[in-house]
C-alpha cells in the first residue's frame, strides 16, 4: 500500500512547498478521520476539498505543492488528502477511477468534482465555491 506523502517526505526529507503538519491541509488515513473531518467542517460551516491521490501518480505529485498553497490561501475551506492505496475503502465508496480526483463538498455532499492536475480548472472550481458560499 502507498502513502500520501511523497517519497522525499517518507525518507525524512522535506519539501518547503508541501506542509502536512497542522494548518489547513489534513491527511486522512482512516475512515474515522474522514468522518471526523467532515463533521468538523459541517460544524464550522466550511466546504471541503478532498484530494484523492497516489504516491505513484505523476500528476498527483505535480499538483501537490499547488494544493498545499490553496490550503494556505483559503482558510475558510477545509483541504483533505487521501491516498487511494492506503484508504481503499473510502476510494471505493467515492468510485475513484483516476488520480488525482478532487471532490468539492458542502455539508458532506458533493457539489463539484475535478479529475486531473489542471491547476487553473481546480482554482476556478474553488473560486466558484467561495463565491457561492451560503
Amino acid at each position: 500500500m502507498g502513502s500520501c506523502l511523497p517519497k522525499y517526505q517518507q525518507a525524512g526529507r522535506s519539501d518547503p512547498n508541501v506542509n502536512l503538519t497542522g494548518g489547513n491541509l489534513h491527511l486522512v488515513t482512516t475512515m474515522e478521520i474522514w468522518e471526523e473531518k467532515l463533521s468538523e467542517a459541517e460544524k464550522c460551516r466550511k466546504s471541503v476539498i478532498a484530494n484523492f491521490s497516489a504516491t505513484w501518480c505523476g500528476p498527483c505529485r505535480t499538483i501537490s505543492a499547488f494544493y498545499a498553497e490553496l490550503a494556505q490561501k483559503h482558510p475558510s475551506l477545509m483541504f483533505l488528502l487521501v491516498d487511494v492505496d492506503q484508504l481503499t475503502e473510502l476510494s471505493t465508496l467515492w468510485d475513484i477511477q483516476a488520480t488525482p480526483t478532487f471532490f468539492l463538498l458542502r455539508n458532506g455532499q458533493q457539489i463539484d468534482k475535478h479529475v486531473g492536475a489542471n491547476k487553473q480548472d481546480l482554482q476556478r472550481k474553488i473560486t466558484a465555491i467561495l463565491n457561492s458560499k451560503p
